[in-house]
């Protein structure tokens, strides 16, 4: 499954919600230097979403709050 994520760094709560059919926009508690964000990203969404870390790959969007990510459902 592929979806668009729009990620607010830096927030004071993590969390995710629901924009579209497959937008989501996500609240990361870390901030975006050092790949510190992506990486709470990834957790985050794995968590949502149920599967594991390694399941979920930020395909598009490294160094952006507009990412493409992919999540293999098991």
């Amino acid at each position: 499954m592929i979806v668009n994520v729009k990620v607010a760094p830096n927030s004071k709560k993590s969390g995710v919600e629901r924009i579209g059919e497959n937008d989501f926009r996500v609240k990361v508690d870390a901030k975006a230097e050092g790949g510190r964000a992506n990486r709470r990203l990834v957790e985050i969404v794995a968590e949502f979403f149920q599967v594991p870390k390694s399941s979920v790959r930020i395909v598009k969007g490294f160094k952006s709050r507009n990412k493409i990510v992919e999540i293999e459902k098991i």
